[in-house]
């Protein structure tokens, strides 16, 4: 497997999967490094929902629903063409992790901090996928944090879906990385 800094380094979004099986195996040793994230007041406050085959037709009627929700009298053939092309987004790959927070209920923990842990459990996530040699892509957006999709995963009214990862075995180069420098970024505060 390789070190952590080629892990970083190396890493990206692999937005194009094949269609293959992914070993439930692979699956949880990253659903295991997901949960070693760190997490402020020790309260792990993450959920994973792993969908495979047809249970991926949670995510994609979910998206259907709430991209029919704002039209304004369709044909009865343009409502079933978005609902397709909507249902076919949760297809793109094999596998997809919904990410949920559920946060502690102690009024000293702050929401952002919960919410931090959790996005560093997602990083680890994908950091293993790519040291394992899958392909990985975290998706997030408006559909993401509609109630019709926390309604489609039954999350209470405190949780909330953070995004969820697409993945699969990958069918696509990895694209060259990019960053700036982190001198450029950085300021040292030492007197």
């Amino acid at each position: 497997m390789m070190d952590v800094k080629e892990a970083i380094r190396t890493r990206r979004s692999v937005g194009k999967v094949k269609q293959d099986p992914v070993a439930p195996e692979l699956i949880e040793q990253i659903l295991e490094a997901g949960v070693w994230a760190p997490n402020h007041h020790y309260t792990e406050p993450w959920r994973f929902f792993v969908m495979t085959g047809e249970g991926r037709r949670v995510l994609g009627h979910a998206y259907a629903e709430i991209a029919v929700e704002g039209l304004h009298s369709p044909t009865a053939a343009e409502l079933e063409q978005i609902k397709l092309d909507q249902e076919k987004k949760a297809f793109r790959a094999p596998v997809v992790i919904a990410v949920a927070v559920s946060p502690s209920t102690d009024p000293k923990v702050p929401l952002v901090e919960e919410l931090a842990a959790v996005h560093a459990a997602v990083q680890n996530m994908l950091l293993m996928a790519h040291a394992l040699g899958l392909g990985a892509v975290w998706r997030s957006g408006a559909p993401a944090y509609h109630p019709i999709m926390q309604a489609a995963f039954k999350l209470s009214e405190k949780e909330q879906l953070t995004g969820f990862i697409y993945l699969g075995h990958p069918n696509m180069d990895l694209p060259q990385g990019r960053r700036t420098p982190f001198a450029d970024k950085t300021t040292w505060l030492d007197q």
